[in-house]
């Protein structure tokens, strides 16, 4: 097993790949940016690196200086953890090419993988059921127009090498096709540097079904069952859940069968997702394939009982798979929470500042993913996730009430957070009944802001209003020590009101 693994990320995954590092006895590396110096995932690493400039570019996303970083205390691998460098061909092939292992599927796959047009060729080869559309090679605009009429409308205009909703239109009428298409372009070729689209027909009432596989070096690939993915804003998910509540045996062994089999046909090794689109007479169709860890991997963790992070490295240590299909079963039911630093009332709006306060919520099968702690910064340089809060029970409907107390003993001061958008969430009874899509928000939350049901009570209020001035004063009176090295009140101890 490898002795050191870099971890080329920050925030939460940072942190949670290196206590699964650390859990194996592998020394661990953070690299961080002048704004994460003094960032939990630093404290917890055994060494860490500086990347200096903390503008994405120039740090978390910059090959070169990771690279540098991982030679230069003699890292044998390299986990990219999930966004930034993690699905990039080429870190994957520099990480080879200077002789660290990059534990994830190789560059190659990567790169088809992450050609949309390309990965769903590869999948109609497979018999992997694809949405129709069009995925062929010519990109002038006349001829998208021409086929987007032959598929009928609506339909959907998306990036070849897109992702988290960026070059996507959904085009109702032939009238604004033309524009659709050549907006996609504008925005694919700003965002990805290509500007090559590809169009599909629009699913009625879609669910987001992935289904979580692991492949090994030796040929070996299997499925962790599914997750559910529907409740997005912005076409990112926010809540999470495994089983889906519309899933039947018989579709979970088609989709799992249509996974594995799609896997396979990309040559696919190391954790991954294959992402699927529903439709509502349960038709389901191959959307893309995600070649890394994915944020809500917890929720099959707690099901199966399967840590997807120490199989990553051990499938990346050249270690073959000892669990079998036919072995794995689920138990219970999962749900995780995205906690982010953003305003749901007001369009879900990043939100910036230090965090005076942050208390976790406690109990049996709550587990806390996060990369934030009291007096971080929390700054406009990167995505505003703050930390995921994954519950598991019995049922269904015992894990959504679960996950709605542990929301209500969420604690962040500071910033904004959709915490309150979370549990009323949970809350509607067309979520309980689990009858969801893609467009669950924008159907039942698209005026949201904030409402009676969401807010804290009065003495909550009060509590807190009252440790926030307390905080205040403690660190003027810091400040005041520190200022004046001779003052009378440098000994007193604790014994003073309001320190």
């Amino acid at each position: 097993m490898f002795s050191k693994v870099l971890i080329a990320n920050r925030g939460e995954i940072a942190v949670r790949i290196m206590k699964a590092c650390q859990e194996m006895n592998i020394k661990t590396v953070a690299v961080y940016s002048d704004v994460d110096k003094h960032a939990p995932h630093v404290h917890l690493a055994d060494e860490s690196v500086s990347l200096g400039d903390p503008t994405p570019s120039e740090s978390y996303l910059n090959i070169q200086k990771i690279i540098e970083s991982a030679q230069k205390v003699s890292a044998e691998a390299i986990h990219p953890g999930y966004g930034f460098l993690a699905e990039n061909p080429d870190f994957a092939k520099a990480c080879k090419d200077s002789g660290i292992v990059f534990i994830g599927p190789s560059a190659s796959v990567i790169k088809h993988m992450g050609d949309k047009i390309e990965a769903k060729k590869t999948m109609q080869k497979a018999n992997v059921p694809v949405i129709p559309g069009y995925h062929g090679d010519k990109q002038d605009v006349s001829t998208l127009v021409h086929e987007g009429k032959k598929i009928g409308f609506p339909l959907i205009v998306k990036a070849s090498s897109g992702g988290g909703g960026k070059g996507m239109r959904l085009v109702k009428t032939d009238d604004e096709l033309e524009q659709a298409i050549e907006g996609a372009k504008r925005e694919s070729k700003s965002a990805f540097g290509n500007d090559s689209v590809f169009l599909e027909k629009y699913i009625d009432k879609p669910r987001h079904i992935e289904f979580q596989i692991l492949g090994d070096e030796h040929g070996h690939i299997i499925h962790l069952f599914e997750r559910e993915c529907s409740i997005q804003r912005r076409h990112q998910k926010i809540i999470e859940e495994t089983p889906s509540p519309m899933m039947t045996p018989k579709l979970r062994e088609q989709m799992g069968s249509a996974a594995v089999a799609a896997a396979k046909a990309a040559g696919y090794t190391n954790a991954g997702t294959v992402e699927f689109m529903v439709d509502g007479h349960h038709q389901f169709y191959f959307m893309e394939m995600n070649t890394r860890l994915q944020v809500e991997h917890p929720i099959t963790e707690a099901t199966t009982g399967i840590d997807l992070v120490k199989w990553q490295l051990k499938i990346a240590n050249d270690m073959e798979l000892t669990v079998k299909q036919q072995e794995l079963t689920q138990h219970g039911h999962a749900l995780e929470c995205r906690i982010y630093a953003e305003d749901p009332a007001h369009g879900f709006l990043p939100s910036v500042g230090t965090l005076s306060k942050v208390e976790f919520p406690q109990g049996p099968n709550v587990r806390n993913d996060a990369g934030i702690e009291p007096d971080f910064e929390i700054t406009p340089y990167y995505d505003p996730m703050l930390a995921k809060l994954i519950v598991s029970a019995e049922n269904r409907t015992e894990s959504i009430n679960k996950m709605i107390w542990a929301l209500s003993q969420y604690v962040v001061l500071g910033v904004t957070t959709n915490i309150s958008f979370l549990a009323q969430v949970l809350e509607h009874p067309e979520f309980q009944r689990g009858n969801i899509t893609t467009h669950f928000l924008e159907t039942f939350f698209k005026d949201w802001t904030g409402g009676k049901k969401g807010e804290l009570p009065v003495d909550a209020l009060i509590a807190l209003a009252v440790y926030d001035a307390m905080h205040t004063q403690r660190q003027e009176l810091v400040r005041f020590k520190e200022a004046d090295p001779h003052s009378p009140w440098k000994h007193v101890g604790r014994w003073r009101m309001g320190t």
